[in-house]
């Protein structure tokens, strides 16, 4: 099982990103940054691929484009060294999916389609172009938020159709809600709040590693 630390901060709060990414540095090779537009999400979060350039830091990052038009945004963050793209089948049709996946190859970097809760993985006619999914455990945005369990079904049926795909769950990760999504079928775990808001973030991310 792969835990990635991932970062949710205000808008403004670029001190919040730099303070986290050196926690996230002692713990993993990856990090994740949620980038929320206010659009597709009810709050906005921080989100500058420009000063993400320098922090300077080794983490390969994985960015989760929670954004209306992700096209528009996919390609300042692979600049930024992005090393996978996660964007929404919410936000997507077959010419933008096409797009997106083109612009990860270019770039040399990994696309990941991504899932909100209510939406049912059959839906996206383009999902056979993708090998990565990410099935999001809470409404997008809004961090502190608690797992949906009705989110199981679909990490479920993901396994089953594509059993050689990369599975991500992310938003209410805990020890107690990991061990589910792994035995529904979760390659990776993302955790912003369990770990960061630990006052030993170490240990609550160890924790996880055992799920």
């Amino acid at each position: 099982m792969e835990i990635i630390p991932a970062l949710n901060c205000a808008i403004l709060d670029f001190d919040c990103i730099k303070q986290k990414v050196r926690v996230a540095e002692r713990l993993s090779d990856w990090i994740h940054l949620d980038v929320a537009d206010g659009r597709f999400t009810f709050n906005k979060t921080w989100g500058d691929s420009k000063g993400w350039k320098t922090l300077g830091t080794k983490l390969k990052l994985e960015v989760h484009l929670m954004v209306e038009e992700p096209e528009k945004h996919a390609e300042a963050w692979l600049e930024a060294g992005a090393k996978r793209l996660i964007v929404h089948a919410e936000t997507l049709s077959g010419e933008t999916a096409e797009k997106i996946l083109a612009l990860a190859k270019q770039y040399g970097a990994e696309a990941m389609l991504a899932f909100s809760p209510e939406t049912n993985p059959e839906s996206a006619a383009y999902s056979d172009k993708f090998s990565e999914f990410q099935i999001l455990a809470v409404h997008p945005g809004l961090p502190a938020q608690s797992f949906l369990p009705l989110v199981l079904d679909k990490i479920k049926f993901l396994r089953g159709k594509y059993p050689r795909a990369r599975i991500e769950v992310d938003g209410g990760i805990n020890a107690e809600t990991g061990k589910t999504a792994k035995s529904a079928g979760a390659d990776i775990l993302i955790s912003a709040s369990y770990i960061f808001g630990d006052t030993n973030p170490s240990k609550a991310y160890k924790s996880l590693l055992v799920c």
